[in-house]
């Protein structure tokens, strides 16, 4: 507010000081970047407490019916938090709240957004209470599609800690519209830092709570609802001193408010392009409760670690990108479209594919580093480790999709990716079925892995429809780099796995952080080394580019 109130002063003086906005942009540009910055570092921190998270249940529940019975609940209210609430507050809302905000210098604008909020808040309000309370009473129900009818006990138990943290949805969808106002208002940071909490209260809790209570699984599933409860808590504040109340209205102003209907009106066609990919989650969990005890939990333990490593490198360059390629296809800046599309792909490569092969490489360290404590024992190990290299091997692919899709984005197309996405679900859930009761767990995780593969190509195909999009330089550029890193990357595998042995007997014996941690250090050193050699040696145009900004700045800072 302060600063929409200084831009007005600045152009009232525009004429007396020529100048001032030219210098303001160089302030405003720096300050989105400190934002992206701290929003970035908020969320890796999150990222690397939700892997805490995850660890904490692999001590306590490791990978036995218990786990996956906490998983499945877990996954529930989630499942639809997904759907519902944050669908529905970037799509609908926060654009919404926006054209609001244009006029609220005025009173009466001021009035009319503040209407529209409090409609809002009721409608969420009173949505997610009816629906959870729905949840609660059909959970039995729910649960029939995870479970055979063999499986009692652990449906019994599912039962239970599903009904434990159904009310995670209220308090989430509540947290989810407080962080649509902040954001929609340019505050990131209160929102940014909530996951953080979530994750330390649900990793104290089941510590403080798992021997008072009858199973740990309890334990974890109360430290939910207080985590989900502390990030809508830890948001009021920050909402009510930017002078936006939070009350109730009756549900008829709430449906008859022109924000809440045009909310409404965004909402509906996005929720069926959502809802297949929760669909997909749905029925790769239901397959994997119904394939074996254990799989669930291995599946989600691997697929930690990869959001893990995805997060690091290819979310927030396909943050960073899509405010530029945006601004460029308004602009018609196709170069400059094509160029940045290109450098983004070639640093993706850069990154997943030798993470990939590293990964394949010291597979088995990485999971007993993470994970081996507790209930975690060998067999859970064997059984993430499996599905950790068919996961694994899709980095690549969901990577370049996460570069993409923002293309489409940025040009105002958002039917190509939901397309690319609904063919995603029909390959994965054909393959998953199928595979299922082949491989097991293993053909479930290689399901996903394919279907990720097909995505990537249906998008490089449907980006066709552009003809300003350089596609033919854009597909041969990227299998050429693409081939480039796979070349390297086997030249640096191929020492880490003649040494490995040898290393991890160095320094066994040990605790895991030891024995495997100080493996881990020595071969990702030993492989890096290798990478950049061959890089350096053959002129590589990437390593060359990163460089020279490297030396550029180092040149500035000595002047």
């Amino acid at each position: 507010m302060e600063e929409n109130s200084n831009q007005i002063k600045e152009n009232k003086n525009a004429e007396l000081k020529p100048d001032a906005k030219q210098d303001d942009k160089p302030k405003k540009k720096s300050s989105l970047v400190k934002k992206g910055l701290s929003l970035s570092v908020l969320t890796l921190f999150s990222r690397i407490l939700g892997l805490l998270r995850q660890m904490t249940q692999a001590k306590f529940l490791g990978t036995t019916a218990l786990s996956d019975a906490f998983g499945v609940a877990f996954q529930i209210p989630n499942l639809f938090r997904r759907l519902f609430a944050e669908n529905s507050i970037s799509v609908a809302f926060i654009p919404t709240f926006k054209g609001y905000l244009e006029d609220i210098k005025t009173q009466d604008g001021k009035k009319k957004a503040q209407d529209f909020v409090s409609a809002t808040f009721t409608l969420v309000t009173f949505a997610t209470v009816i629906f959870v309370t729905a949840g609660i009473i059909l959970t039995p129900l729910i649960l029939k599609i995870y479970y055979k009818k063999a499986d009692l006990d652990s449906m019994l138990e599912a039962t239970v800690l599903t009904r434990i943290m159904f009310p995670y949805l209220v308090v989430i969808s509540i947290a989810a519209f407080l962080q649509g106002i902040l954001n929609g208002m340019k505050i990131f940071s209160p929102s940014g830092f909530t996951p953080i909490l979530f994750n330390a209260i649900v990793i104290g809790t089941t510590y403080i709570l798992a021997p008072h209570m009858k199973n740990p699984a309890r334990a974890m599933a109360t430290g939910v609802i207080i985590g989900g409860s502390v990030q809508a808590l830890f948001q009021v504040p920050f909402v009510l001193k930017n002078k936006w109340s939070l009350r109730l209205t009756s549900l008829k102003k709430s449906f008859s408010n022109p924000g809440t209907r045009k909310v409404l009106s965004l909402i509906g066609p996005t929720i069926l392009g959502m809802a297949a990919y929760q669909l997909n989650d749905i029925v790769s969990s239901a397959l994997a409760t119904r394939t074996g005890e254990g799989i669930y939990s291995s599946l989600s333990y691997s697929l930690r670690l990869q959001e893990l490593i995805l997060g690091i490198c290819a979310v927030t360059i396909g943050t960073v990108i899509l405010p530029d390629l945006t601004g460029f296809a308004k602009k018609e800046a196709w170069d400059k479209f094509n160029q940045m599309l290109i450098q983004s792909i070639r640093i993706m490569a850069f990154i997943a594919i030798p993470v990939t092969f590293y990964s394949l490489c010291m597979d088995r360290s990485l999971i007993a580093l993470l994970f081996q404590t507790g209930r975690f024992d060998e067999q859970s190990i064997e059984m993430t480790v499996q599905v950790f290299r068919c996961h694994i091997a899709g980095l690549y692919f969901i990577a370049l999709n996460r570069i993409v899709a923002p293309a489409f984005y940025a040009q105002q197309d958002t039917l190509s990716p939901t397309i690319a996405g609904l063919v995603n679900f029909a390959v994965n859930m054909s393959l998953a079925i199928i595979l299922a009761k082949i491989m097991g767990g293993l053909g479930i995780a290689l399901a996903l892995t394919v279907a990720s593969g097909a995505n990537t190509v249906l998008l490089f195909v449907f980006l066709r429809k552009n003809k300003n999009v350089a596609v033919k330089n854009l597909v041969a550029d990227t299998l050429l780099y693409t081939f480039r890193m796979i070349v390297f990357s086997v030249a640096a595998s191929l020492p880490v796995m003649l040494l490995r042995e040898n290393i991890l007997r160095i320094f066994e014996g040990h605790g895991r952080l030891i024995s495997q941690g100080f493996p881990i250090l020595i071969t990702a050193i030993i492989f890096g080394f290798i990478g950049i050699v061959l890089m350096f040696v053959t002129r590589d145009p990437l390593l060359k580019n990163i460089s020279e900004k490297i030396m550029g700045k180092i040149r500035r800072k000595t002047k």
